[in-house]
């Protein structure tokens, strides 16, 4: 592990969450159109139980199957508690997470993806961490029971091993897509991928400036409709160039390394 950077912390959740006072939470779709309604239906229905003040942002990611539309009209029912932002065209990934941090209003910050394979409800868990006694910066889920093809999980051994290896990053389960964030653990945070890389750049780079991140076990629950893009090849390739360009840029010059890309966020006045 580098000097300097905090280990990642596993400790078990409480088993209820205090009701914090305002919450943003988000979700990248792309050609979710058999999910995304029930989805805004099953936030709407547990986040009340949690949180205050809540919003809840879907980021269209250049989906052609309907989700849009949906996503819509959706925010036309629910105005001032749901909206979405589209992107033209499908950009992948890790820009709809930018997009989805960039849009939220409030000090706390979650997603899950938009594909169900996460409760809603769930977040409670995170949250409960987040309110400990440490009050952590970061609270990343880690799935209990994964719930993936044979091949995802092979690609999600190797690759923790490699950001174990070559990073340092303890986190048992990088890309589980239920996560928890305090707005100022992102202020200054500049990242380059574009891509399925962005969640182990994002973590890099909070943990090399000090910031505290810790893990809380979740379920993890059967896709049951649309498709996951998560195993195609290109996406696999264009993570592995994101890995070593990082890799090789922090050995280069680790201070301009972290200096590098676009801010996650931007300051609030």
């Amino acid at each position: 592990m580098p000097p300097g950077e905090p280990s990642i912390a596993s400790v078990p959740a409480r088993p209820a969450a205090p009701r914090v006072a305002a919450l943003s939470y988000f979700f990248p779709a792309h050609d979710e159109a058999e999910n995304i309604e029930a989805l805004v239906i099953e936030a709407l229905g547990a986040l009340p139980a949690f949180a205050e003040t809540f919003e809840i942002v879907a980021v269209d990611d250049g989906s052609r199957d309907g989700t849009a539309a949906i996503a819509d009209r959706l925010a036309e029912a629910h105005p001032g508690r749901f909206r979405v932002v589209h992107h033209a065209a499908n950009r992948g990934y890790g820009a709809a997470l930018r997009s989805g941090f960039a849009a939220a209003s409030y000090p706390l910050i979650a997603f899950t993806d938009g594909d169900r394979q996460f409760r809603v409800a769930d977040l409670s868990r995170l949250l409960a961490r987040a309110e400990a006694d440490d009050h952590p910066d970061v609270v990343i889920g880690y799935r209990l029971r994964r719930a993936d093809p044979t091949i995802r999980l092979v690609y999600a051994r190797a690759y923790r091993f490699c950001l174990r290896l070559f990073f340092g990053l303890p986190a048992r389960d990088v890309d589980c897509a239920c996560k928890l964030f305090r707005r100022a653990s992102l202020e200054g945070i500049r990242l380059e991928s574009d891509g399925a890389f962005l969640s182990a750049e994002l973590l890099i780079k909070i943990r090399a400036r000090g910031r505290s991140v810790v893990e809380v076990g979740i379920p993890h629950h059967p896709r049951t409709a649309g498709s996951a893009s998560g195993a195609n090849p290109r996406v696999v390739l264009r993570a592995v160039r994101d890995f070593w360009l990082l890799r090789l840029r922090m050995w280069a010059n680790r201070p301009r390394a972290l200096r590098r890309g676009e801010p996650l966020i931007q300051p609030r006045p």
